[in-house]
């Protein structure tokens, strides 16, 4: 009964050694990256040129009515911000008096911006009257240059 069980025990090993068992490990995939992080936001420039006016003068002129109407369509899409119109005037005359025109300037933009549906409570005027010259008051094409209204959008 030893040789048998002797005997058993051999061909046990050797039907152990012959297999080629081997151990199934299941590998997990990788995790997933992370994702892209969001791009940063890009702030669109709003950019609106100036007007200009005759001497002495509050009217808007013809030609700058195309500007107005661009700057209108702008200030439309980004009805949220802050627009200061502010007035200037060329070195002609009294500072009070340039002061009281540059305002009129001013007003007078603010008032075809509002008839054209831009939110009034978002424009503000102001008035530098002959102080922030652009170009030389010395000269005829200087001081067309700074008879002007520009915009300013605040922050």
């Amino acid at each position: 009964m030893q040789k048998k069980l002797m005997f058993l025990c051999m061909m046990l090993c050797l039907v152990l050694a012959a297999c080629q068992c081997k151990q199934v490990v299941k590998e997990e995939p990788p995790p997933p990256p992370p994702p892209a992080p969001e791009p940063a936001p890009v702030e669109e420039k709003i950019v609106l040129n100036g007007i200009r006016f005759d001497f002495d003068k509050s009217v808007i002129k013809p030609e700058f009515v195309p500007v107005l109407d661009e700057a209108v369509e702008i200030l439309k899409k980004h009805a949220d911000k802050k627009v200061e119109i502010q007035g200037h005037t060329d070195s002609i005359g009294t500072d009070a008096y340039n002061e009281k025109l540059g305002m009129r300037r001013a007003t007078a933009v603010k008032n075809y911006l509002v008839d054209k549906g831009v939110n009034g409570d978002n424009l503000t005027t102001v008035s530098f009257g002959e102080s922030n010259p652009v170009a030389d008051n010395g000269t005829k094409e200087g001081r067309a240059m700074n008879r002007r209204v520009e915009f300013k959008v605040m922050d």
